[in-house]
């Protein structure tokens, strides 16, 4: 696959233009338009000064190989363009001339899917899922364009354990069952369902009662494991940061972690994932 890291390595040449034997320094491929459509070349010059000579051109794609998508779209979504241009190349088509909104030109040559890793969002409703909540505003909003990653959701509806023999850590859930944090727990047997610090609360409250705990901290989960690089979070500061689950590596944010943190996380792992990546080309 070949798609310009940034958009200023592309130069574009149309009918009609004054053609010489010069460049902007910067342009490492350009986009031709020739009376039987569009050819694609890359560009090799001697980079100085701003306006440089061609010191060659090697043709990459010709006009029956090439399509120009009509739509404009936000061509810093790495992610959006490469999963476009997959879905339009078939048959001769190798390569998709993309038009920014903001009507700088791009494109990509032989899409390949496989470069856009997966992060799993681990989380737990209700109530409101925060972190994926989050993971989902920030990444609708184009922080994470440039990463090549798409995220799976991997959340724990707790719904399922609703009952008067179970115990849950908190009322804000408004699940059916009893709550750690108000009520006066009775019933002889009981299921907990939380992490080890609700686990440390019901046995400091509760020494002598006879229960079974399900766990959903992502340390020592029961209810659901990653399997590929995640995101989770814990309500322990002390076990944020990097971490290793089921053999795979992912970050742990705070249980009230913000927006700003959240995003940080992700960056980590994703810059992580893709110098990873890098190495093994």
């Amino acid at each position: 696959m070949i798609f310009p890291e940034e958009y200023k390595h592309v130069g574009v040449c149309r009918t009609g233009d004054d053609r010489t034997d010069r460049v902007y320094f910067l342009s490492r491929y350009l986009v031709c338009q020739h009376d039987s459509g569009w050819r694609l070349y890359s560009v090799r010059s001697s980079e100085k000064p701003i306006l440089t000579h061609v010191d060659s051109l090697e043709l990459i794609a010709d006009t029956h190989e090439i399509i120009w998508y009509d739509e404009k779209l936000n061509i810093k979504n790495r992610r959006l363009l490469i999963e476009t241009a997959a879905r339009l190349c078939s048959g001769e088509i190798t390569t998709v001339i993309f038009t920014g909104i903001d009507e700088h030109i791009t494109f990509i040559h032989r899409p390949d899917t496989d470069c856009i890793r997966t992060i799993q969002v681990l989380d737990i409703e209700p109530p409101l899922p925060w972190l994926a909540d989050c993971i989902r505003r920030l990444d609708n909003s184009g922080l994470f364009s440039d990463l090549e990653i798409r995220f799976e959701e991997k959340i724990t509806d707790l719904h399922r354990f609703q009952g008067k023999d179970t115990v849950f850590p908190c009322c804000c859930s408004g699940l059916e069952g009893q709550f750690l944090d108000s009520d006066l727990i009775t019933r002889k047997k009981v299921t907990l369902i939380g992490c080890e610090i609700s686990d440390s609360i019901f046995r400091s409250r509760y020494p002598d009662k006879e229960y079974t705990r399900r766990s959903f901290c992502p340390f020592s989960c029961d209810l659901v494991t990653p399997d590929s690089e995640f995101i989770a979070r814990c309500c322990r500061k002390e076990m944020c940061g990097p971490a290793v689950i089921n053999g795979y590596r992912g970050r742990v944010v705070h249980w009230g972690a913000t927006e700003y943190e959240i995003a940080e996380a992700v960056r980590e792992l994703a810059m992580e994932m893709n110098n990873e990546k890098d190495c093994s080309n």
